[in-house]
């Protein structure tokens, strides 16, 4: 892998932008429409924390009760008080429940309810999404930003609902207690205001740093996991290190840069709010103001004041969790904004196989010409093979049959349909098709072969198609046969193995266009032979489109493409080629020789 190619794959902002940044107020109000079907346990969860608030201000109404009642002597409310403490305490704990319970009931929820639209729109995106995102950071949204989603619409509101019900709750006591005195503690709510406002920027840049760098950690580890045997057999272990902690410290600074500015931010704000304090008692201790109150009213409003702190505190720290979750909200919304796998197709057809190519070209969007005036007429049941170098344009050509990709110029018919014109379900459920790069779940067998649609397949259908993939031995020698787990990727099957499981799946389809991409391309000679024989059979009166390296599978093709920079060189079946002694002869007689 070149380094160029390492540092596109570590980009941080390597994951498109596709549409214009929402504000965020619009993406916290669409956090917030996910609450919608939970407003019940919102109703419970702000009755909770408003019960919660209210012990605050009890709280101040003891130390006026009992600092009253030991300066009059009164014995008997004295008496009263720890019973008073202790049902204090009993309320402010099923309020405490009540509003944590069920704020947590809507946080996990909404964690659940965003994992699985994030993922379902996943499968709904069209392959060039795929293609031009790495695996590690679409991965990194579906687990690490949802949770930090969570952040700015539950867990913020939590806060928000317990502290700021508690603050107004000990505000409007002291607001009743002596109003004048507490105007003056909104004389630095514009300074504060400005604290929050300049911190919420800078806590929102920083957040995005901050997804991003972690969809950087995510896509290496991601990489080294599925290419560990590359990394051991070429001593990658030292470069792999070093790209990761490289991706790791960048996430380090971004969140130190967070901490340090909550760091400054929070202190401000809290001094600010002691200065205020410090004015508002200097004042309630001048004579002529402390005069005109008892004692107890005194000390309530002191400690009312005093009971500010610790709210006040929370709602400046709130910032950073607001922030980070609109970030993470931001980059989410991104993906389930982008524009999903075009379906126009309406019909549903029983293709009988007829494929026709009318001066079909395609054009990736780096400019990158895959194929040109490509035009062919397969008939239904006929063997077509396509050869050529890497790069020719073979495995875009197959791509364009299954609507993968869609033609930049001309048109594909089916049976004289034009492809867009038919289904996706429907194109797709009548394709069978074996990749060359085999993708196995990690399930059993069973499910491996009769995966998706083909779930509904007997087990005497699958144990068929195993038997005609030559599978069925092997399969059978396995712990639990059938039943046995193959791991991920099916990785503790050999690389045969794994492709003949992939060749049965195509077998139980039974699919009237079958597409071979280097079916045989893992299988040790003596398999090939008897798999060959089994594809000859399963090939009959069915359209096949074969891509193979080794030409001396292919001999038996009705018609044998020859590509060369998405082009077609030439066309015939083996014997014409031969005599032709063309660019497909010698590549025959090379491929012949070795």
């Amino acid at each position: 892998m070149s380094s160029s190619e390492n540092s596109v794959h570590t980009d941080p902002k390597f994951f498109k932008k596709t549409l214009t940044s929402p504000s965020r107020r619009q993406t916290f109000i669409r956090l917030l429409g996910y609450l919608k079907p939970y407003w019940w346990a919102l109703l419970l969860t702000v009755v909770g924390f408003a019960i919660n608030s209210a012990t605050e201000v009890w709280i101040a109404k003891l130390l006026q009760f009992i600092t009253d009642a030991i300066n009059r002597g009164d014995q008997s409310k004295q008496n009263i008080f720890p019973l008073l403490i202790i049902l204090l305490f009993v309320t402010r704990g099923l309020g405490s429940f009540l509003g944590n319970y069920f704020s947590a009931l809507i946080s996990r929820n909404l964690v659940y309810k965003l994992r699985v639209e994030v993922f379902n729109k996943l499968l709904r995106l069209p392959s060039s999404f795929f293609l031009e995102n790495p695996a590690g950071m679409i991965s990194s949204k579906l687990i690490f930003d949802v949770e930090q989603v969570t952040a700015a619409s539950t867990d913020s509101m939590k806060t928000l609902l317990r502290d700021g019900l508690t603050v107004i709750a000990l505000l409007g006591y002291m607001l009743y207690s002596n109003w004048r005195l507490t105007l003056i503690l909104f004389l630095v709510l514009p300074p504060i205001l400005g604290l929050i406002r300049f911190a919420s920027k800078r806590f929102l840049d920083l957040s995005k740093g901050i997804q991003e760098t972690m969809s950087s950690v995510s896509h290496i580890t991601n990489e080294v996991v599925s290419g560990y045997h590359v990394v051991k057999n070429y001593g990658g272990q030292k470069y792999e290190s070093r790209r990761f902690d490289a991706a790791s410290k960048k996430n380090l600074q971004q969140g130190m840069k967070v901490v340090v500015t909550n760091s400054i931010n929070t202190p401000l704000i809290q001094l600010l709010m002691a200065s205020a304090m410090c004015v508002v008692v200097w004042l309630a201790l001048r004579p002529e103001v402390i005069s005109s109150t008892s004692a107890g009213e005194f000390i309530a409003y002191i400690g009312a004041a005093g009971l500010l702190s610790k709210p006040v505190r929370s709602l400046t720290d709130i910032n950073q969790q607001l922030q980070r979750g609109i970030a993470a909200g931001e980059s989410i919304f991104a993906l389930l904004d982008e524009p999903e796998e075009r379906d126009e197709g309406k019909l549903t057809p029983l293709l009988h196989g007829n494929i026709r190519f009318e001066q079909v070209g395609l054009t990736y969007a780096d400019g990158t010409v895959a194929l040109q005036d490509f035009s062919l007429s397969v008939n239904a049941g006929e063997t077509i093979a396509l050869v050529g170098r890497s790069g020719a344009g073979k495995t875009s050509l197959v791509n364009l049959l299954t609507r993968t990709l869609s033609p930049s110029v001309g048109q594909i018919y089916f049976d004289d349909q034009p492809i867009e014109a038919i289904s996706l379900e429907a194109l797709r459920e009548q394709i069978a098709m074996v990749n060359q790069q085999v993708v196995l779940f990690n399930d059993t067998v069973t499910h491996n072969i009769a995966y998706g649609s083909l779930a509904d397949k007997s087990e005497t259908e699958v144990v068929a198609a195993a038997k005609a993939a030559f599978a069925h031995e092997f399969i059978m020698k396995l712990p639990n046969g059938y039943q046995s787990g193959i791991g991920a990727e099916g990785l503790q099957l050999s690389g045969g193995q794994r492709q003949r499981l992939s060749i049965a799946r195509a077998l139980l389809k039974d699919a009237p266009i079958l597409i071979l991409d280097e079916a045989t391309s893992a299988l040790d000679n003596e398999s090939e032979y008897y798999i060959q024989q089994a594809l000859d059979n399963v090939m009959q009166n069915r359209t096949t489109i074969v891509i193979a390296h080794r030409l001396t599978t292919i001999e038996a093709a009705d018609k044998i493409v020859v590509l060369d920079g998405g082009r077609i060189q030439e066309v015939g079946s083996h014997k014409e080629l031969i005599q032709l002694g063309g660019q497909y002869a010698q590549m025959y007689e090379r491929n012949f020789a070795e």
